[in-house]
């Protein structure tokens, strides 16, 4: 067995002792030599390497496998005086080889199990972190246990099993107080907490998933003793113990107990993740759910699902995937049905998942809505809908900021990326849902309904500087503020809000709007430093001096672009974008006569309306594309050419012309096509087909720069070719380690939701980054949700309903640099929410599924719960012997018939 274990890194024993060999063999209750027996590069030896004397390992062999004896029948065995002994097995029990509980004022002592038992005590070794070897060795144990558990051990029985949340298990199904936590907690009176030994174990070998180790274990009744007396635990109350395991399932953990010391008694609870625990590595690696499940699984009703996904996203197992609900005219893919299992086929490295840490999947193969596909913070859109409808405005704003934390901003200036793509489509119109958003985050606003999230953890001793206040930067400040780092955002203006402040007109978005959102980060206690230019101002090496530990860097793109044509230095020729920050400060009557806008991007258009309102008598956009072909959303140019701007599609500028200085109007080619075969942006022209434009002013808005400054002045800071930053596309981390990247510093010029999006993953990266030991990448969910094909969804029998209309403005209204666009009203939303098909849904794999309840914690719909399947109870560990044996041989039978079944059906 010892040559075909999966180390994590090679290991060769230094000290080779006979004695310490003997004492991990006892411990195994194997014989040296033996069958089966330990030698000196299995891992139950080398964790004790560095931690137990050859004195101590000769004390251990007097002790018996959870035979418990006093110090005095200890020495006895031994032959030795008790004062001499003593001191020898108080270092074991320190080091961690050895239990012991004080009864009835006397002290008793026995062996524990490796796991769970000594090897948790070792990793929790003051000084374990100091010797890597004792990670491997837990780490190489559970694999190498793992490799021969499948099909072996009775479902229930194994040394590790899930307790559900108790909250998950309704009143009907509670007959059997070994399933339910408070039986454990009100049957002892001592309690402590110390680190995860499972997540120190991850640390120590840099494969941590961003679940940190600290407070994280209960220990109760003699467990709780040995970790006070021990220094691995701290004294606790049992309403603390509540406390932490109430916080464990907010945070999306499931728990665990030692299963060994009989039915509904154990020494300690867990708080466990799928992506972390070596016990759950068994149901995810080795696909052996049995090994841990409890006796639920989870159901789910399609009537009430709305697939927000909360449940798909927090299970750690992967049991639950996204897919859709209406009908098909062609058969959906069904859930694995997992003909073949650990208890009816063999099990070898084709059917285990070691790469379950990185390749979770969050849909059916098929897919599911395309409104949370296609935003890209994958909100849960059909959720808010439906909590919007039921008047839970408070509730909708829970579940969208659990993605965008501003739902207002994004509310006036939201792409409608989801809108676009709604099935509601292929019937009448889409689902108004950017309204429905609107009207949700405008409650945000009162204090009845606002949501300001509760902190999840204190990591307020790390700081981080977020270099930018644009929509990237702010989500990311948010998501670290709501871990409670200690978060300070430089902005070289004189005011918050990056472009959305500065590039946004205020009659699309109102700046009190912006300033509402902001203050939740300000409750959430992040600080602002406005005025403040980091490269210019301070450094990032003195912001480093000064303790900042990484950098988010989002500082938009703020410049405008040259267009590189005679007279572009003329009077009256400025960038768009620069056009737009002054407008914005100020709300002057700057202009007058003709305007030119050249451009035909979302900007532009946000140029051309603000130039009506800035005095402008006549404004007429000019782009090289055709209309089919501008970047502009629809939307956007409809309300342009309403407002009475006239464009122009297919001329680029040849000259600017002008007269003592000042523009007089501009030449102007026509374009033959915009982007060569490839799809690459190469205008060509007939440089002989121009026609001329006479302007006062020319608005030059064909896309943006970044002003990098000397922010990454002299830094190994790389560049792509438009001068974004590069860095890892998942991570978001640059060639600077500590600096990250994010929003249009990143992709270039996006809308505000794409900003937002990658502000929340770099606050996931940065999190990892500052903490020790933790991976970027293992554990981090991939959110590749797909949508459904909409061409195979069968229409019939839904009704046509119009979409609710809110009323136009009038024209005074659309001159205004006010936001006078109106809501709809809580009528409206019960009628607009009830068009939606409600598409997608959740399915579970009922097999893989462990029946934990954290997907019931985070359904806000009761669309999903447990119900009890089983009812096996765990068993004393002297006492599974013969259960394991029994179960081997069933298994080995079953197998048999289930190999002759396949060769004779040919399946």
């Amino acid at each position: 067995m010892s040559d075909h274990i999966p180390y994590a890194a090679p290991y060769t024993p230094t000290r080779k002792s006979p004695t310490l060999l003997a004492f991990a063999n006892h411990i195994n209750r194997t014989k040296p030599g033996s069958k089966g027996a330990l030698t000196y590069h299995d891992p139950e030896y080398f964790v004790m390497e560095h931690l137990v004397t050859d004195e101590m390992a000769e004390v251990g062999m007097a002790v018996k496998f959870k035979k418990r004896q006093t110090i005095e029948q200890i020495a006895e065995t031994l032959g030795q005086p008790v004062e001499q002994v003593q001191p020898l097995i108080d270092e074991l029990c320190y080091a961690g080889g050895c239990s012991f509980e004080t009864v009835d004022g006397v002290k008793e002592y026995w062996l524990e199990v490796w796991v769970p038992g000594h090897m948790e005590m070792f990793m929790n070794h003051p000084d374990a972190l100091k010797y890597p070897e004792i990670a491997y060795a837990f780490d190489a144990y559970g694999k190498k246990k793992g490799l021969i558990a499948p099909g072996m051990i009775p479902m229930g029985m194994a040394p590790m099993r899930v307790i559900p949340i108790e909250s998950a298990i309704d009143s009907n199904s509670r007959r059997a107080s070994y399933e339910e936590l408070s039986h454990y907690l009100d049957e002892n009176e001592i309690f402590s907490v110390s680190n995860c030994s499972c997540r120190t174990v991850r640390e120590s070998m840099g494969e941590g998933c961003g679940h940190l180790k600290e407070d994280m274990c209960i220990q109760m009744g003699h467990g709780a003793e040995i970790y006070i007396a021990t220094g691995r635990g701290r004294q606790i109350t049992r309403e603390e113990a509540k406390a932490i395991l109430r916080q464990a399932e907010e945070n999306g953990l499931m728990h665990e107990i030692p299963n060994l010391d009989g039915s509904g008694k154990t020494h300690a609870i867990c708080n466990c993740c799928g992506c972390g625990c070596l016990a759950m590595r068994n149901a995810n690696m080795f696909q052996n759910p049995d090994f841990i499940r409890s006796n639920y699984v989870a159901r789910i009703d399609p009537d009430k699902c709305v697939a927000c996904g909360e449940c798909v996203e927090n299970c750690p197992v992967n049991a639950l995937r996204l897919g859709q609900k209406v009908a098909s005219k062609t058969p959906l893919p069904q859930v694995d049905p997992h003909i073949d299992r650990p208890d009816n086929a063999s099990c070898g490295l084709e059917r285990w998942n070691p790469d379950y840490r990185t390749n979770r999947q969050v849909i059916m193969e098929g897919g599911t809505s395309p409104c949370k596909s296609e935003c890209p913070a994958h909100i849960g859109i059909q959720g808010y809908i439906k909590l919007a409808s039921e008047g839970k405005y408070r509730e909708a704003l829970e579940l969208i900021k659990k993605e965008n934390p501003f739902p207002a901003v994004c509310g006036h200036i939201c792409p409608r990326y989801c809108e676009n793509e709604c099935t509601r489509n292929s019937l009448d119109d889409s689902v108004a849902i950017d309204e429905i958003k609107k009207f949700i985050a405008e409650q945000d606003m009162t204090s009845e309904h606002r949501f300001v999230p509760q902190k999840r953890h204190d990591y307020s001793d790390k700081k981080i500087a977020v270099i930018g206040s644009g929509p990237a930067g702010l989500a990311c400040a948010y998501y670290l503020a709501i871990d409670n780092y200690s978060v300070t955002v430089f902005e070289k203006e004189s005011a918050l809000g990056g472009m959305l402040t500065w590039g946004i007109p205020n009659f699309r978005l109102e700046n009190d709007v912006i300033e509402s959102e902001i203050d939740v980060l300000r409750e959430l206690g992040v600080q602002f430093k406005t005025g403040v230019e980091v490269g210019q101002a301070i450094t990032l090496d003195e912001l480093r001096a000064q303790g900042y530990q990484a950098f988010y860097i989002a500082i938009g793109a703020q410049g405008g672009r040259k267009l590189g044509v005679e007279g572009e230095d003329a009077r009256g020729v400025i960038s768009g974008v620069d056009f737009l920050r002054r407008i914005n400060l100020t709300e002057e009557k700057s202009l007058s006569g003709k305007t030119i806008v050249i451009g035909g991007g979302n900007v532009a258009i946000d140029v051309a309306r603000t130039a009506i309102r800035a005095g402008a008598e006549e404004v007429t956009m000019v782009c090289l594309e055709s209309e089919a072909q501008m970047p502009a959303l629809p939307e956007e140019i409809a309300e342009a050419q309403h407002e009475g701007i006239t464009i122009k599609n297919g001329w680029g500028p040849k000259r600017i012309l002008q007269k003592d200085g000042q523009v007089t109007g501009v030449e102007f080619k026509q374009c033959l096509r915009v982007f060569d075969d490839h799809g690459r942006f190469s205008p060509e022209y007939d440089e002989a087909a121009t026609y001329f434009l006479e302007a006062d002013h020319v608005l030059v808005s064909i896309g943006q720069s970044i002003e990098w400054g000397n922010l990454l002045a002299g830094t190994a800071a790389e560049y792509m070719p438009g001068r974004t930053l590069k860095a890892d596309p998942t991570t978001y981390q640059t060639a600077i380690s500590d600096v990250f990247v994010g929003g249009d510093a990143y992709t270039g010029p996006k809308f505000a939701i794409d900003a937002i999006a990658a502000g929340k993953e770099g606050a996931i990266s940065i999190h990892r980054f500052v903490q020790p030991g933790q991976s970027l990448l293992l554990g981090r969910l991939k959110r590749d949700y797909q949508a459904f094909d909409k061409q195979n969804v069968d229409y019939q029998g839904f009704d046509l309903k119009p979409r609710q209309q809110i009323d136009p403005l009038d024209d005074a209204a659309r001159k205004s640099f006010r936001d006078m666009r109106r809501s709809f009203t809580p009528e409206q939303i019960v009628l607009e929410a009830d068009r939606c098909l409600s598409c997608g849904r959740v399915y579970v794999d009922e097999y893989q599924c462990v029946g934990c309840g954290q997907c019931t914690v985070r359904c806000k719909f009761d669309a999903i719960g447990l119900e009890k399947v089983s009812d096996v109870e765990g068993v004393y560990i002297e006492d599974l012997k013969p259960i394991v044996i029994r179960n081997a041989v069933k298994t080995k039978l079953k197998r048999a018939v289930h190999s002759a079944k396949k060769t004779l059906t040919g399946k």
